[in-house]
């Protein structure tokens, strides 16, 4: 079934758009185009796709006398045609009339479109870091016991490959009181801020939350729910970290808080309260124009290698895992989870960090994958804890380090 466009242009549901004219038949899209056919889409069509593959003709001819064209189009309201024009003019660069214009979208209002002229403007940056895959000695299987905010501090810039955490639950253990919500969030935000400056450029912050249910002060009351995850993610991609995946870690019922007994006594309309057992494992990477492949090329294939992902793996954003219990630590991560995290989002070698460590079990996820662990956990027990399960269980060959904080930060003003 074909729906006639202009004269000479026919659309198949199943084919691209041609021009069949004068013996020959050319592609919208391609430099044979006709100019004149690809001003009428891109005036008179309403699909997106057409009028860009327009605008993609006008370009490929790379004629300068096309240029009011491309440039009229970067005032669009679609963004899609934004860039599209954008690509066309590229090709003219270095003309001041065109760099003009181009400039001129630093202040563009959609992120895709200051994304591609900042980069495009800006020339290539270095293909090679030499740093890139190497952190401080000093940091390498270290575990301090402190303040995060204050160890921090004396964490260098983009030292650190990884970082996987599950912060304090909000007012629902002794350990983590605030006065208001919002103390609470303005407090995750200060530390996850200085994990961006101390991640290194274009890798992965992992963060496992959940909503926090806070029991009612009496019948008279009603509970409180906080949607912890998704009021701090746009504090998070504001400070310059880059939303990539939404993993559901999802735990079997019988191990989630019953909020449905009572509806399933008396099953009225509006009482309804599902039993939550899901907690949100969100996929965050440090902002940068340069791509995965940059990130990979850093290291050498033999690392690369070393480091390829073999065996089952979570094809969905679904992870089935069942939650684990300790005897000092009431809300501990899951071995499985953490190996997981550790072998896809990072390469034997990596400097693997938790400012929430609790009782390290994600330091000996990355010990026992052959990466580095820095840890820092502010309360004595859980310190404790960690000194049982890293000393008894690793025969690595750079033994775990413990410091308090204040000795740490002695130790980086020396050696850092």
């Amino acid at each position: 079934m074909e729906a006639t466009i202009g004269k000479g242009i026919s659309r198949s549901r199943r084919m691209p758009t041609v021009y069949e004219g004068a013996g020959s038949t050319q592609e919208l899209g391609s430099a044979a185009f006709p100019v004149e056919k690809s001003l009428y889409i891109l005036e008179r069509s309403t699909s997106t796709v057409e009028r860009k593959e327009a605008l993609s003709s006008i370009g490929r001819k790379r004629n300068r006398d096309l240029l009011p064209i491309l440039i009229k189009y970067l005032g669009d309201e679609n963004p899609e045609l934004v860039m599209q024009a954008v690509r066309g003019l590229l090709v003219f660069r270095n003309d001041s009339k065109v760099r003009i214009q181009l400039e001129r979208l630093r202040e563009h209002p959609n992120d895709m479109v200051r994304e591609i002229v900042e980069r495009e403007t800006n020339g290539q940056k270095r293909l090679v870091d030499s740093n890139h895959r190497e952190s401080p000695d000093l940091l390498k299987n270290l575990v301090v016991e402190g303040d995060v905010t204050q160890t921090l501090m004396h964490v260098p810039d983009e030292s650190i490959h990884l970082t996987f955490t599950s912060p304090p639950y909000y007012n629902a253990r002794d350990y983590s009181i605030y006065q208001t919500y919002e103390e609470y969030i303005d407090f995750l935000e200060g530390v996850f801020s200085q994990v961006h400056r101390v991640t290194k450029e274009g890798r992965f912050f992992i963060l496992n939350t959940s909503p926090v249910i806070i029991p009612r002060a009496g019948r008279k009351y009603s509970s409180r729910r906080y949607p912890v995850p998704f009021d701090i993610h746009a504090r998070l991609t504001s400070m310059g970290w880059e939303f990539i995946d939404d993993i559901v870690w999802a735990k079997p019922e019988k191990s989630a808080k019953n909020r449905v007994a009572g509806f399933e006594v008396n099953r009225k309309p509006l009482t309804y309260k599902a039993n939550p057992r899901t907690e949100y494992v969100m996929v965050y990477r440090k902002k940068t124009d340069k791509l995965i492949d940059w990130n990979l090329r850093q290291y050498d294939w033999d690392t690369v290698s070393l480091s390829k992902v073999l065996g089952d793996y979570e094809r969905s954003n679904v992870w089935n895992i069942a939650p684990t219990t300790d005897q000092v630590h009431s809300a501990v991560f899951p071995l499985k989870l953490c190996l997981e995290i550790v072998r896809l989002y990072s390469f034997v070698g990596d400097l693997v960090f938790d400012p929430f460590a609790g009782s390290g079990t994600l330091a000996r996820a990355a010990v026992g994958l052959e990466r580095y662990a820095l840890m820092t956990e502010i309360l004595p027990e859980y310190i404790s804890r960690m000194k049982q399960q890293l000393t008894s269980s690793l025969t690595d060959e750079r033994p775990f380090q413990f410091l308090e904080q204040p000795e740490f930060a002695k130790a980086a003003n020396q050696w850092l």
